[in-house]
């Protein structure tokens, strides 16, 4: 019989439980230890690490944009604004899907490739959790359509700024400029720091030129926010500082008569304050809405302003060079007074046409053309600006020569950039021989001085140098800088004190009687226009020609095209006892100065001296 077999051992068995519950014990202790001290890293060792990432998540840095500085005119009328809007932004951290958002989005709100493009362009440039525009001027439907679907779109916010409108329209456009959206050239030039959170930047005009004035200084808050990202409440904040408030010297009242007297036609018009620089008008006709390029103009709207034959988006009245034409011939008069070649006796003989001694080439003057004859048997210099004869300032600007001619009408203003506070002016050209070999190198002929003893020839201008220039002689000689700011956050601004052009005061007033006998003597140039005028005035007319005509050769002004035609110029001042403004026109393709721009100067120039009064009757 086998021997039994024992089916259990307490003891092996009970070694084994043992040996296994010690092992679970020092599994356990041994987790629960690597739990304590990873416990104890993360509260103790990375506590301030873990702190500042929850911080991070709950408590944001926003900035605050300042508020843009308005700006008026002298007279309190406001030219530009801020108005509200409401921009819809995403903050892309909270964002699970961006592309599926912005396919929702777009069902809600219509979104333009432009628009994506832009806000690719802002989401490389944000900081974190910062918002970043998608779409500006939302409608109120559009803002209830997505209060509606907010649930689903987390990350979407709809935010409130203020953005930049122009209450006049065209009527200011190249004297303001106008703001539009950072780009990424201006993105690099800028201070990051004081333009986070801005969306806007002047462009051109004076919203560029004082940049720094109207922007402000940023502001910053901190805020806690729910994981949906909704600000629950502010924990700390510094409070933006608002840009400066800016008037100007301009007058809307003489801008608004200025621009209606153009009419439509293409030119300029500058009037100017010949007792301290200030401009009380700054028209270049047509101009264009400033409002479109706010918030990125369309590509359709653009091109129309682009490609117009009128070039709406081209300041005439400081970038347009044009021949001043006779305008400048009171300044060439005076330079004659006081280099003693002539004197207010002093006569030439005028048969319609000038001659070099030696040459056979005939220079006309204009009423050749029109009474077959000159302006007289003998002339003086001041029927030579009353009636505007070309022969008598061939014969000084040739016996003065080129660089004396330049050397005396420099501090006048012309030739060089004015130095008003605006962008792109243009400097002009006042030729002399040193400029000729300069910029053509070649040498000057003596046919070149007498074309430029009547405006005409290598000599350009613009407008506002034409205003500074008839400035100058308004007040005999006091040469200001023209300027457009007159008070910041209504504290007067500083200019530089102005130059002084010297003449002997018997000379300026020989200059003075005969611009005065342009409106009012018996054969002045636009005595039409002076008659029955509420006070004097004293100018200068001036036609400068578009197309070169053959010497001898006779052409009808009214069979050309109308852009081949003469520019038509103005200059004038008054009253003309205590010159209060000083005025510059040009109408290009207008025809005679006379006729067409000094209409526009006395309009001009009523609007200022008899206000709004005048205004109401006319």
């Amino acid at each position: 019989m086998a021997p039994a077999v024992a089916l259990k051992d307490p003891y092996l068995e009970s070694r084994i439980y043992g040996a296994r519950t010690v092992f679970v014990l020092v599994l356990a202790l041994g987790l629960m230890a690597i739990l304590m001290a990873r416990y104890f890293s993360l509260q103790i060792n990375q506590y301030e690490t873990y702190r500042t990432e929850s911080d991070r998540n709950r408590v944001q840095l926003q900035s605050l944009p300042p508020k843009r500085g308005l700006i008026y005119d002298r007279n309190g009328v406001l030219l530009a604004e801020n108005r509200p809007s409401f921009v819809l932004s995403l903050v892309l951290e909270r964002v699970p899907d961006l592309e599926q958002t912005l396919e929702a989005l777009g069902d809600i709100v219509e979104i333009s490739e432009s628009d994506l493009e832009k806000f690719e362009t802002r989401s490389r440039r944000r900081r974190p959790y910062e918002a970043v525009p998608l779409h500006f001027r939302l409608s109120e439907q559009e803002r209830a359509l997505l209060a509606v679907n907010r649930y689903r779109l987390p990350g979407v916010v709809v935010d409130a700024q203020l953005i930049r409108h122009y209450p006049q329209g065209e009527l200011f456009s190249h004297a303001l400029g106008y703001v539009g959206r950072i780009n990424e050239e201006e993105e690099r030039q800028l201070d990051e720091v004081n333009y986070r959170g801005t969306n806007h930047i002047g462009k051109i005009g004076i919203e560029k030129y004082y940049e720094d004035l109207l922007h402000g200084n940023v502001g910053y808050q901190n805020v806690e926010t729910n994981a949906l990202g909704r600000v629950l409440r502010v924990l700390e904040r510094t409070d933006p500082v608002p840009g400066a408030d800016l008037t100007l010297s301009l007058d809307v009242g003489v801008q608004e008569a200025a621009y209606a007297a153009l009419e439509g036609r293409r030119g300029a018009v500058v009037a100017m304050d010949p007792r301290n620089g200030e401009l009380l008008a700054l028209v270049s006709a047509p101009g264009f809405d400033s409002n479109l390029f706010v918030n990125g103009i369309s590509a359709r709207d653009y091109s129309a302003l682009r490609d117009s034959p009128n070039l709406p988006l081209f300041n005439r009245a400081v970038q347009g060079q044009y021949p001043p034409g006779s305008t400048v011939k009171p300044i060439f008069g005076l330079a004659g007074l006081e280099y003693g070649l002539v004197t207010p006796e002093t006569t030439i003989r005028d048969p319609g046409w000038y001659r070099l001694p030696g040459e056979e080439r005939r220079f006309r003057d204009w009423t050749l053309r029109i009474r077959g004859t000159g302006h007289g048997s003998e002339v003086d210099l001041h029927q030579a600006i009353e009636e505007s004869c070309d022969v008598y300032f061939y014969d000084l600007a040739h016996r003065m020569g080129i660089d004396r001619l330049h050397e005396f009408t420099e501090p006048f203003g012309l030739g060089s950039a004015t130095g008003l506070d605006t962008t792109n002016e243009r400097s002009g050209i006042l030729p002399s021989s040193d400029w000729k070999r300069r910029a053509r190198g070649e040498v000057w002929f003596p046919g070149e001085t007498l074309n430029v003893g009547i405006g005409q020839g290598y000599m350009l201008a613009t407008p506002v140098q034409l205003a500074v220039a008839t400035s100058v002689l308004a007040s005999r000689g006091l040469q200001f800088t023209p300027h457009l700011l007159r008070a910041v956050n209504g504290e007067p601004s500083a200019w530089a004190p102005a130059t002084i052009v010297e003449a002997d005061e018997a000379n300026w007033q020989v200059i003075h009687e005969a611009m005065h006998a342009v409106f009012h003597g018996a054969r002045g140039s636009a005595r039409a226009v002076g008659r029955g005028s509420a006070f004097t005035m004293a100018g200068k007319s001036g036609t400068a020609q578009v197309v070169g005509i053959a010497q001898d050769a006779e052409y009808d002004e009214e069979a050309l095209e109308e852009r081949y035609r003469d520019h038509g110029l103005f200059v004038a001042f008054a009253p003309y006892e205590d010159p209060a403004i000083a005025v510059a026109v040009v109408v290009e393709n207008g025809g005679g100065g006379s006729t067409v721009a000094a209409p526009i100067a006395r309009q001009v120039i009523e609007r200022y001296l008899l206000g709004q009064e005048l205004a109401d009757r006319g």
